[in-house]
């Protein structure tokens, strides 16, 4: 059995769509589409029923998902064990959004590497729904993100809440509705929130999807934006930045999702470690 064959079936699995598979793997829908055939003749079962809005699993396909996934964690962990280092026991895959790694993350890294330093530690950083996707494959043990995945294989642990605020550093009162007003996108949540808070506010002249982006933004150039209490703390301590009166917060919750009974060995002191990481940083809620 083919590993391409398994990675491209999980692929399909987590994108419900054989076009967005190809994409993700980097190849042609042709090629998918090949490699999903031979496993087929190979199972001797269907995998997938298709249908115009995509794809489903077939009684055969949901039987094969987890063993699939097993396979392919087994094998990247082999290949990554037999080229570890004596001094190196195991390899710990953990992923973040961006944002998170600032005061968090970072050191979470630092204090797992220094209490565990035959712990080898590999770190990705992307968006929720590329490391929910790694982690269902396999391929992370765990993410910490923004946005929680409920799924009966996956455990969301809710790690702490910050505050968005608006901040700026421009003379005067200041609202949404200023052109000098940085949209940052933290998120469905935030943008379902902001705009029932804002209804009446004119659509704003510039957004930013990475918020350490934004924020370097405001303050070299001017500008007001939102952001977690925990990163502009300091700046409002300079003065660099205040926060504007009268003007509503909102809630960030955070989670670590890891797979529900996996055994990969660190995974308990990560865990450990990242909660007393959590409750050492300023300026965030810990449940």
């Amino acid at each position: 059995m083919d590993l391409e064959q398994i990675r491209s079936f999980l692929a399909i699995v987590d994108e419900g769509n054989f076009v967005r598979a190809a994409d993700r793997l980097n190849v042609t829908q042709s090629t998918i589409s090949a490699r999903i055939r031979e496993l087929e003749v190979r199972l001797g079962q269907y995998l997938f029923i298709r249908n115009r809005a995509g794809c489903t699993l077939t009684s055969a396909g949901r039987r094969f998902e987890a063993p699939a996934r097993t396979m392919v964690r087994a094998l990247r962990q082999a290949q990554q064990d037999i080229s570890l280092p004596e001094e190196i026991s195991a390899v710990l895959n953990v992923g973040g959004q961006h944002s998170l790694w600032d005061n968090i993350l970072a050191s979470w890294i630092h204090r797992l590497r220094s209490e565990r330093p035959d712990l080898a530690v590999q770190a990705t950083i992307d968006q929720p729904e590329d490391l929910h996707s790694q982690l269902a494959s396999g391929l992370l043990d765990i993410a910490v993100t923004y946005a929680a995945r409920t799924e009966a294989e996956l455990v969301a642990e809710h790690l702490f809440d910050e505050d968005l605020v608006l901040v700026t550093n421009l003379p005067g009162r200041r609202t949404v509705a200023d052109p000098a007003y940085v949209f940052v996108d933290w998120g469905p949540e935030f943008r379902a929130a902001h705009a029932i808070a804002f209804t009446d506010a004119p659509a704003p002249g510039l957004r930013f999807s990475l918020g350490a982006v934004a924020l370097s933004y405001v303050l070299q150039h001017g500008g007001l934006g939102y952001f977690p209490m925990r990163t502009v703390r300091p700046h409002m301590e300079t003065a660099a930045l205040r926060r504007v009166t009268g003007a509503p917060r909102f809630n960030r919750p955070a989670f670590a999702t890891y797979r529900r009974g996996l055994e990969a060995e660190g995974l308990d002191v990560a865990l450990d470690l990242l909660r007393e990481t959590v409750k050492s940083t300023r300026y965030i809620k810990v449940p």
